[in-house]
């Protein structure tokens, strides 16, 4: 199998999508490398072809063309049940809509990828890191309430503690903040930034919003399916001041 450095590369990935007689193309020849601990911002418009990106990366879609490293190994060709496995062992997924069983309770919740993991793990582990998980995002008294005795914050908690559970070295996040007020956001925003830095989590963001992107370390602009820019800071330094002096929504909860 084919190998290339670093965590995640992609070289001249492109994604057309068939409507009957009529191409869509999304993606058009996209190439990009993320190294192991950044946080990176996906940002662009309705449209642009980040979320389609994102499915590519995080193994939920295949590109039409190109290349695909994941840890050094192409997996491009990869069958379902691979990129299943991939998924599950690797990758931790946190959305907008939060995608919690109803009935179930935090901590079930939170067990629940648990039951899909390549080697055994028994009901009294999974409930200690679960446990543990939910701790670590601050929900140590709500271990047994249900998604419906908790606030859209809360619910995006156990979300993220979900997508820890199997401890992934990379963690997606598809626009995490939108269905939360924006002190909410930033107390979310906040986590992802310390998980990045205290645990060396490598975090992909997609987002819409520059509010949220300043919270990455590295911007990546996708517009037309194509990269605008995919190696500057988040911000310029004065936007960066700015924004830890009080002067940008999110500031009282700098990380």
């Amino acid at each position: 199998m084919e190998t290339a450095p670093g965590l995640i590369r992609l070289e001249d990935i492109r994604k057309t999508y068939h409507l009957g007689e009529i191409d869509v193309p999304v993606l058009k020849g996209i190439s990009l490398s993320i190294e192991k601990g950044e946080f990176v911002a996906l940002m662009g418009s309705s449209g642009s072809g980040k979320s389609t990106l994102m499915n590519i990366l995080g193994c939920l879609d295949r590109p039409s063309s190109g290349a695909y490293w994941f840890e050094g190994k192409n997996i491009v060709h990869l069958s379902v049940d691979e990129r299943a496995y991939l998924r599950n062992a690797k990758m931790g997924f946190v959305f907008q809509s939060f995608n919690l069983l109803p009935r179930a309770s935090a901590l079930e919740n939170v067990m629940m990828p648990l039951g899909y993991a390549t080697t055994f793990v028994s009901d009294r582990e999974a409930r200690r890191r679960a446990t543990e998980m939910l701790e670590k995002v601050g929900l140590a008294e709500r271990l047994h309430h249900e998604p419906s005795q908790l606030s859209g914050g809360q619910q995006q908690r156990v979300a993220i503690a979900r997508a820890l559970i199997n401890r992934p070295p990379v963690l997606f996040a598809d626009e995490p903040t939108g269905n939360l007020d924006s002190k909410t956001s930033c107390e979310v925003l906040a986590m992802f930034k310390d998980l990045n830095q205290k645990d060396g989590i490598t975090v992909i963001l997609v987002t819409h919003d520059p509010e949220v992107a300043r919270y990455a370390d590295r911007l990546v602009r996708i517009a037309d399916g194509v990269l605008v820019d995919g190696t500057a800071a988040a911000d310029s330094d004065e936007d960066w001041e700015a924004f830890v002096k009080g002067e940008t929504a999110c500031a009282s909860f700098e990380p």
